[in-house]
């Protein structure tokens, strides 16, 4: 954690040939967690990880888990994962026939609940559930491929629904997923964002090492938060 905001590594874009070395250095730069996207083909146009690489990589580290589906009725792979009290466990709003339920479950099986909101998706749709939620997960592009642009008008949705945290008197964290980088960190982090997930365009870049990307997140937190105050 950097001056308050917590940082969430995406496990789909690390260096797949050399999966350990990254490992090692987001444990050095102490990153929070590992993100891991589960993509199934239908909600998303993609395939990721399954658990079994997970599995192996977790027996790896003393990184929590954050996981993020991407999946049609994603109730029916629950048990495919091992969620412990610091898992972070996220499921799509507009994937789940029945939200409440599958976010129950989610809480039975130890893990911290979360919703994913695809970026043209209304807030209103977490009236009813915001209050059993751990963490909101605000798209900033669309479900799917990673290195996608921002779609610039959440910025303003993350604003609205941290006022709405704030009003409710909740402890629901706000993650930012996509296209998370020193260019629109600042902005994410000044309307209230508390969890970056950092992937191609943030922390895994091609011309530079992590602990550069680092160093370059670490400024855009700054910028953020002193223009926030």
């Amino acid at each position: 954690m950097y001056r308050g905001i917590t940082l969430s590594a995406s496990m789909m874009c690390v260096n797949w040939l050399n999966v350990g070395r990254d490992l090692e250095q987001l444990e050095k730069l102490d990153i929070d967690y590992l993100h891991y996207d589960i993509i199934d083909g239908l909600f998303a146009p993609d395939f990721t990880m399954g658990s079994s690489i997970i599995e192996v990589i977790q027996e790896n580290t003393k990184i929590p888990a954050d996981f993020h589906l991407m999946v049609e009725e994603p109730s029916r792979i629950f048990d495919m994962f091992t969620l412990v009290d610091t898992t972070f466990f996220s499921i799509h709003q507009e994937c789940s026939k029945n939200l409440h339920r599958d976010l129950s479950t989610i809480r039975k099986k130890s893990g911290r609940p979360g919703v994913a909101l695809s970026p043209a998706t209304n807030l209103d749709v977490l009236e009813y559930i915001i209050e059993d939620l751990d963490l909101v997960t605000v798209m900033t592009v669309n479900p799917g491929y990673k290195g996608q642009p921002i779609v610039p008008q959440v910025i303003k949705k993350i604003k609205k629904l941290k006022n709405m945290i704030v009003q409710l008197k909740l402890e629901t964290k706000i993650s930012v997923d996509g296209n998370v980088n020193a260019k629109t960190i600042p902005d994410m982090v000044a309307a209230g964002a508390d969890i970056l997930v950092l992937g191609s365009s943030g922390l895994f870049q091609k011309n530079m090492s992590i602990a550069e990307a680092g160093e370059q997140i670490f400024r855009a937190i700054d910028k953020g938060l002193d223009t926030s105050r």
